[in-house]
């Protein structure tokens, strides 16, 4: 099940863009474009920089979303 946040920031990929930079800095800003809000991208990423496992990658995000303040 995907937190319900991510919608919003799909919604708002633009301006959290920057954040994940932050949050994830082995990631490139490139690799941050294509990612374009799509979850399973981001997922598929953090697992292939960090070496973790789907449900450990599930388990940041959820996290950072919930971190996120949203106009």
């Amino acid at each position: 099940m995907t937190n319900p946040k991510w919608d919003q920031v799909k919604g708002k990929w633009n301006q959290f863009k920057g954040e994940v930079r932050s949050r994830w800095g082995e990631l490139t800003n490139d690799e941050v474009e294509q990612i374009a809000g799509q979850r399973n991208k981001l997922v598929g990423k953090l697992q292939e920089h960090y070496g973790m496992a789907k449900e450990e990658a599930n388990r940041e995000i959820d996290e950072w979303a919930e971190s996120l303040k949203f106009d």
